[in-house]
């Protein structure tokens, strides 16, 4: 994958390959027959710090991992950190599950936004969330602004092989690793100043102190 020039700086992306997300992946015979050094993901990180704030670009192609669709390995958001992403090109889901108090295999809630470019998800604290190209010919661009102090919690994830659900080619798959799940639904993106993108919002950032503690 390519650097990226981004207010006439260029960065060279953080690169998420098969073999670091193979904890989470649905089809697992699968994966004894190909090479885990495949590339997946592509991650710009700090591409703006300001007032506690970082903003990210993420690029997902359009790849299968054996039934299912490629992903990011997802992770949960401890204490009261949120997040918040604009999808920049593509299509995405946006899978959000969250765990019953001092459980970490009883799901409280599970949900699923589909997005499309110009469009805004918002992630609440205490959940956890993966991010689906669902798209086999089209890449996914995405932006995000996180809390600086935020750090991702990727245990549940890898102990439970991913999410409570898969969506592969045969539709939305339960995982039945985990105690209990609910019924998928399914939610409509975030209006949030739909004039703007996530990037404008470099000059007006109060809007996103809700991602803070």
């Amino acid at each position: 994958m390519n650097s990226l020039i981004f207010h006439n700086k260029e960065y060279q992306p953080e690169v998420r390959y098969l073999s670091e997300i193979k904890e989470v992946v649905f089809d697992q015979d699968w994966l004894k027959k190909v090479n885990l050094q495949t590339p997946l993901y592509y991650m710009y990180r700090s591409l703006m710090l300001k007032e506690g704030l970082r903003y990210d670009i993420t690029v997902i192609p359009p790849l299968m991992l054996g039934r299912e669709f490629v992903k990011t390995k997802g992770h949960f958001h401890p204490a009261e950190f949120g997040e918040i992403y604009e999808v920049l090109q593509g299509e995405a889901f946006y899978l959000m599950q969250k765990l019953k108090p001092g459980s970490e295999n009883d799901i409280e809630d599970v949900y699923v936004v589909q997005a499309k470019a110009g469009q805004k998800i918002i992630i609440p604290a205490y959940y956890g969330h993966t991010t689906i190209n669902p798209s086999k010919t089209e890449t996914l661009k995405m932006a995000n602004w996180v809390c600086n102090e935020f750090k991702s919690l990727y245990q549940p994830y890898e102990e439970y092989q991913g999410a409570c659900y898969y969506f592969t080619q045969d539709g939305w798959l339960k995982n039945q690793r985990y105690f209990s799940v609910p019924n998928l639904r399914f939610e409509n993106p975030s209006v949030f100043e739909p004039e703007k993108t996530l990037e404008d919002l470099k000059d007006d950032l109060i809007k996103l102190a809700f991602l803070k503690k």
